[in-house]
């Protein structure tokens, strides 16, 4: 029995697979801002009840988690003392020298307070060279006063990132033993641990950020490990990385910087499973209460990026490639005082007081309360757990349409189209400006609100087929059972191709992989269970940024030449960017990826049924189609078989979201049991 638990911004999703019979149980449970630990305990416990099983027959629970993105996002993170190299006490106020454009934009320019003050920023006695070499001695006197004198200040927690220590960490390491002596309480991070890599900015930035959430996201993990032990869990807490893997619950108190993307991790790795099952490229569409998030699939593989933005702060850590906007079911719709235009989010309902139509205390009208008005939404969620007051909504909805001299309907319409832009803009960013045209892919609906928007998606896009998996509702839960354990050990080398040793290369690989392998054990993952991944990061000499390229274990084990990888990076390098230079090769750096396995969620081809529409039709209802009310049958999905078709307009309910069929368009059911959406003409 494994566990998956999504926490977003209005409900928690968990779904639980048995291995043994394939069965899997859904559960939604609303979520809890104060503490999202409350929430994830009652959905453990409610699923439970639903499966049959006592709490303590779980095996293992995986977790996504957005309390590290939430912290930096809301500046509610721990007070950060920063310990550098003197002389560069401003390295985070520099940052990258960066302003926003040209023409006096910097006059304006909001630039955010770092997340470890000056007042709290402390430079250290010592020099090391980017080759590794003392430059100057570290002076533990002068280190140990200033340590002290910060320590006692007050700080929460400490991060340690002096000049290249990627090439030679013993400075750090020694000042964070005296730190240990001295100060046992007070948690540190090294840059030299967290990001071994060139580049002062990026690698401090991300051991701060480290640190800034780490004392928040170590007590909500004793939180959430300690109700989960209250209600006789005895498996197991393991965190989803922002790259899809999974850490164990320690590691992520360790290093919680890596799970600032955790939550949209899980909806990715599912996408990329259902790209491989389906045989589409796929647009990733996850809209959830308070946000959407979108990303690209190609081949069956999602894009990694080597860094995020957290807010106003890169971070640089392996993170899936998905592109955030703030709009949502809970998203709030408003009339502008000064231009009398209507505008949809950022701002949201969250989980309390959420959408007007929940009944818990919501005055504000929302996305879902427009989809509950035009009849899109049905009056009873969660298989009849919840209830919608339609007439509520109604009301709500009708003080944006009497601030814009419009009828409810049309209101209610045009709250959606604006979401529907905004999330487009997301989706265009992802494709058209990098070069892709969206008519390649089709688009994966998934999320409480993403069918009921995905058609209208697809539509204005021109992407087909438009699939809504069958668990889509907590399809994000069932990427969390679809990770692989992960780590990445990174060693920074920059020679260049003119004088470089084959030997050189191989032996530092040789070290990061028992590095990795030593991870693994950690984690607990079996010898035949484990992979180790080798890349090296190339460019161009004079390149001010480098290609991964990842390089054959058999070449590895071999210690064969280099030139079989050189040539591979100019191919690579001729693809991405459409040209070949004929100038030396630079190593930049070297990568191992540790990946253990974890059991596959099998998804067996379906049969075929009775194609009867008749025996899956709930109601009909009226919804909002063309400017006009018609009735529309609403269908159960359970009961639609594989190969049925189904004419638009329809509304098909499941237990965890809506789907919404557009008029002059058919959904069909394929054989993994996915409603695959099509124009009407293609039916002919």
């Amino acid at each position: 029995m494994r566990l998956g638990v999504d926490v977003g911004g209005t409900f928690t999703d968990l779904l639980l697979h048995d291995e043994m019979t394939g069965r899997v149980w859904q559960s939604k449970t609303p979520s809890t801002p104060q503490d999202q630990s409350i929430g994830v305990a009652e959905g453990v416990r409610l699923i439970c009840e639903k499966a049959g099983i006592a709490p303590k027959d779980l095996e293992m629970v995986l977790h996504g988690t957005t309390v590290a993105t939430n912290a930096v996002l809301e500046g509610k993170g721990a007070r950060v003392g920063l310990l550098t190299s003197e002389g560069f006490e401003y390295v985070l106020h520099l940052a990258k020298s960066w302003t926003p454009g040209p023409l006096f934009g910097w006059i304006v320019m909001d630039k955010p307070t770092p997340l470890a003050t000056l007042d709290d920023t402390r430079g250290i006695p010592e020099r090391i060279s980017a080759k590794g070499e003392i430059v100057r001695d570290l002076d533990e006197e002068a280190a140990t006063k200033i340590i002290d004198e910060l320590c006692t200040s007050g700080i929460e927690a400490l991060t340690i990132s002096l000049m290249h220590s990627y090439a030679n960490s013993i400075h750090e390491q020694r000042l964070r033993d005296i730190v240990a002596e001295r100060y046992p309480s007070i948690p540190v991070s090294l840059s030299s641990d967290i990001l071994p890599e060139f580049r002062e900015y990026d690698r401090t930035i991300t051991t701060v950020m480290n640190d800034y959430v780490r004392p928040i996201m170590t007590r909500y993990l004793d939180r959430i490990e300690g109700r989960l032990a209250a209600n006789e869990v005895r498996s197991h807490l393991h965190i989803v990385r922002s790259d899809g893997g999974l850490m164990s619950a320690k590691a992520a108190g360790d290093r919680p910087v890596h799970t600032v993307l955790s939550g949209p991790a899980g909806g990715v790795t599912s996408t990329a499973m259902v790209s491989k099952r389906t045989g589409y490229d796929l647009l990733a569409f996850d809209m959830g209460g308070t946000s959407t998030d979108v990303s690209v699939i190609i081949d069956g593989k999602p894009t990694i990026s080597r860094s995020t933005e957290v807010g106003a702060f890169p971070a640089k850590v392996p993170t899936m490639d998905v592109r955030s906007v703030g709009a949502g079911g809970g998203s709030i719709a408003e009339v502008s005082d000064l231009t009398r235009s209507l505008r949809v989010g950022p701002r949201s309902a969250g989980a309390q007081p959420g959408p007007v139509c929940y009944s818990r205390g919501g005055t504000e009208p929302t996305v879902s309360d427009a989809n509950a008005v035009l009849g899109y939404l049905p009056p009873v969620l969660l298989s009849g757990d919840m209830s919608l007051d339609i007439e509520a909504a109604r009301k709500a909805i009708q003080t944006i349409g009497d601030k814009l001299g419009l009828s409810v309907e049309s209101a209610a319409k045009g709250i959606l189209q604006i979401a529907n832009e905004v999330m487009l803009g997301a989706l265009r960013v992802i494709t058209v400006q990098r070069g892709l045209d969206p008519r390649d892919f089709g688009i994966l609906a998934f999320g409480g609100a993403g069918p009921l928007h995905a058609n209208a998606m697809s539509a204005l896009l021109g992407c087909y087929p438009c699939v809504v998996p069958n668990n889509a509702g907590v399809l994000s839960a069932l990427g969390f059972l679809e990770s692989e354990f992960k780590n990445e050990f990174v060693q920074t080398f920059i020679r260049s191709s003119r004088d470089i040793e084959p030997a050189m290369i191989w032996d530092r690989f040789a070290e990061l992989a028992t590095r990795g392998r030593a991870w693994l054990d950690e984690q607990e993952v079996a010898d035949a269970d484990r992979r180790l991944i080798y890349t090296l990061d190339l460019r161009y000499e004079q390149q001010g940024y480098e290609v991964s390229v990842e390089i054959d274990a058999g070449l590895v084990a071999g210690a064969g030449a280099l030139e079989p990888v050189f040539d591979q990076f100019h191919g690579l390098h001729e693809r991405l960017y459409g040209v070949r230079f004929h100038v030396p090769v630079e190593i930049v750096a070297l990568r191992v990826v540790a990946v253990g396995a974890t059991p596959p969620v099998d998804q067996q081809p379906l049969t075929g049924g009775d194609h009867d529409l008749s025996a899956a039709l709930i109601e009909t209802r009226p919804a909002w189609f063309d400017d006009a009310w018609v009735d529309t049958p609403n269908y159960d999905r359970a009961k639609l078989a594989v190969g049925t078709k189904i004419p638009g307009p329809a509304i098909i309910r499941q237990y965890d979201s809506t789907t919404v069929l557009l008029p002059r368009h058919f959904a069909e059911v394929d054989q993994f049991g996915n409603l695959l959406i099509w124009p009407a003409d293609k039916g002919n």
